[in-house]
């Protein structure tokens, strides 16, 4: 299982503008329309990638309590769904159904967001403000597939709970580790 790590966005970076479909009900995503009033968390996500799997559960919940607050989240799949089929935007639907993700699962066939985005692997995880300005970037946690620490998703909460309250995160922020975003060639 390969380990890539975030290539950490320098904060304050502006959230590149996208218009992707929505794998769930094909309906076209744009950033700008779909940014929320307090806050957006962009995700780069794939359905087989291991670190993915271990904190889907984990996504879910955070996403469903913190969209409560008017923060809107995003995922976004930029594989090569030639080479790995079982990220091909079908697939990308049924997970995402059978995972019952509260946010879109966009396909970013041409790679061009994930390139934008600097994004290097699954999960990549980036929140923004309501101004779309970077705030955050890296890991969901220290949980890794096997490493026995329970997944609490404690670093993207406390960045989310520093962006409502408008203070300073002040926590290190450390890259995520996961799969690398399967480029095309």
């Amino acid at each position: 299982m390969a380990q890539t790590p975030s290539n950490m966005l320098p904060l304050g970076t502006v959230a590149p503008n996208f218009e992707l479909t929505n794998t769930i009900d094909n309906q076209l995503v744009n950033l700008q329309k779909s940014k929320g009033d307090n806050g957006t968390v962009i995700m780069f996500i794939c359905n087989h990638c291991p670190f993915v799997i271990h904190v889907n559960e984990a996504l879910v919940a955070i996403a469903t309590h913190y969209q409560k607050e008017g923060i809107n989240f995003i995922a976004i799949s930029s594989n090569d769904a030639i080479k790995y089929p079982q990220d091909a935007p079908d697939k990308m639907k049924t997970h995402a159904l059978s995972n019952n993700y509260p946010f879109p699962y966009l396909y970013d066939e041409s790679q061009d967001i994930a390139k934008a985005y600097d994004a290097a692997c699954t999960p990549d995880l980036y929140v923004f403000n309501a101004h779309l300005k970077l705030v955050y970037r890296g890991q969901l946690d220290d949980s890794r597939p096997g490493n026995s620490i329970p997944v609490t998703g404690n670093d993207l909460r406390h960045a989310l709970e520093c962006l409502l309250n408008n203070t300073e995160n002040t926590k290190p922020q450390k890259p995520s580790i996961g799969c690398n975003i399967k480029w095309k060639e």
